[in-house]
């Protein structure tokens, strides 16, 4: 590997312009890529279940891109499907909180008592475990267990709370984008991918 490539590689990775490229230019290229694999991770949403999967796949996606390596819809599509063995059952887990936690909200407002509290207490550990879960994803290698991966990542959103609050912070922007407008919320959860590597790459060197 030449001197340039390996500049080029780190520039990459700290979120700047590679040599030869305008600092605006390799933002610009990080802010496009990212909105264009939001719309990769939504798509691949679609079957509910497969969320977990299709973060995966468009955070190794935002990977390759920041460290200048060759990917498209094809390597992500393989990563996809890779990620998907074992990731449908968190996705189907991610689904079945939320069903507790809409039973706890019903209880709140039925009046039943106690029902606030546990109605927060719900709420709460319902935001953990979406921070847990998208941790797990932008960790996850092929080969790797879903299982080891969301035990290490709920060790890490507890350990870990300014980078839990930053992805809380980023989930917060896909929810009010899509209450202005559906649409929108589609190319942020790129952004929000890139979002909880960046948190992971943190925590990793720390």
């Amino acid at each position: 590997m030449t001197e340039a490539h390996t500049g080029t590689r780190a520039a990459r990775r700290a979120g700047r312009a590679a040599p030869g490229e305008s600092p605006l230019a390799g933002k610009f290229a990080l802010f496009a890529e990212c909105l264009l694999t939001g719309v990769w991770i939504a798509l691949a949403s679609l079957p509910l279940v497969t969320y977990p999967a299709a973060f995966a796949a468009g955070s190794r996606h935002l990977g390759r891109h920041l460290a200048h390596e060759r990917g498209g819809l094809r390597e992500f599509a393989a990563d996809f499907r890779s990620a998907l063995r074992g990731g449908w059952l968190v996705g189907l887990a991610g689904w079945a909180a939320l069903a507790v936690v809409w039973v706890d909200v019903r209880a709140v407002r039925a009046g039943l008592p106690g029902g606030e509290l546990v109605g927060a207490v719900g709420v709460l550990a319902l935001i953990a475990a979406a921070v847990a879960g998208l941790r797990a994803a932008v960790s996850w290698r092929p080969g790797t267990s879903w299982r080891s991966l969301c035990a290490q990542a709920a060790r890490r959103t507890v350990l870990d709370p300014a980078g839990s609050f930053l992805i809380v912070g980023g989930l917060a922007v896909v929810v009010c984008s899509a209450w202005f407008s559906a649409p929108l919320a589609l190319p942020v959860l790129g952004a929000v991918a890139a979002a909880a590597v960046a948190v992971e790459e943190r925590h990793r060197h720390r």
